[in-house]
């Protein structure tokens, strides 16, 4: 179902790119705004891991550190058949976690000091494993993806506002402004529920593979406490997506996040535990 979403939605960005581009530019000024933001997409896509692990101070932890993350981050990509990634450790007391890298054997997850703080070992478990879903499902291509048509979707819309295009279009007040305002809300709307369900789909993932679905749930209720107690202040909130948790609070918060809501996503993992359990 996940899946389904996900496919459904690029869908949706693709043909509101081919719309918007040809009544802006036609298939010059469509392909010239695509390559633009492909391109920047590109490079942020391709050096994630140390763009962002940078911004975030974090450090590496590995086997001679006898790390408690690392170790179970070890134990989970053992068990999710994947390569063991990078692990870093971020100085930060907002708790929470996140995987980058441009794929599974590029891959880094990393984990703040106030995560550790808070949860036990089954529930960190569950976290790193939905991080490593995210990996396994190459979320990252996906996300940059998505970014990439909202981004020549916006570019568009500004060539719309300066007045590039067909004069057609410019005798149309209306029309000119769906294109400079409405085309890119929707598509930054969109984007950003490709966000959520990919966020529901590491859920399930992570549940998969730390067999610990109601760990996972619980900790996902801690972290929504723990966020809100100690919000991240000195990070940049077009991050947000990537972390297991929204650090940033405010705003219109369902509408306008890159998360589902945290009592939606315990309430599914919670299903998933009732339906393991029958099996047993």
């Amino acid at each position: 179902m996940n899946r389904t979403r996900t496919f459904f939605l690029m869908v949706l960005l693709t043909i509101l790119f081919v719309v918007i581009g040809g009544a802006v530019g036609g298939r010059e000024g469509a392909v010239t705004a695509f390559l633009f933001a492909a391109a920047m997409n590109f490079f942020s896509y391709w050096f994630s891991d140390k763009i962002i692990l940078k911004r975030y101070a974090a450090s590496q932890v590995g086997p001679e550190d006898q790390s408690r993350l690392y170790g179970i981050v070890a134990e989970l990509a053992r068990k999710a058949g994947l390569p063991m990634p990078k692990v870093f450790l971020i100085p930060e007391r907002n708790p929470n976690a996140f995987a980058t890298g441009r794929n599974p054997e590029h891959a880094a997850v990393a984990a703040t000091e106030g995560i550790l703080e808070i949860l036990d070992d089954d529930e960190l478990s569950g976290v790193m494993a939905h991080e490593l879903a995210h990996v396994k499902h190459r979320d990252i291509l996906t996300g940059t993806i998505a970014a990439t048509f909202a981004g020549a979707i916006a570019m568009l819309g500004q060539f719309a506002r300066f007045g590039v295009g067909s004069r057609d279009r410019r005798s149309n007040p209306l029309g000119t402004l769906l294109i400079v305002i409405g085309a890119p809300l929707g598509a930054m709307l969109i984007r950003m529920a490709v966000s959520r369900v990919r966020e529901y789909a590491a859920d399930e993932g992570g549940a998969e593979i730390s067999g610990k679905p109601l760990a996972l749930a619980n900790a996902l209720g801690k972290l929504h406490r723990g966020v809100q107690a100690f919000p991240l202040t000195r990070g940049n909130p077009a991050h947000s997506h990537m972390f297991i948790m929204n650090p940033f609070f405010g705003g219109l918060q369902r509408l306008f996040s890159t998360h589902p809501p945290t009592e939606e996503r315990i309430m599914r993992l919670r299903l998933i535990a009732g339906k393991e359990d029958r099996f047993l």
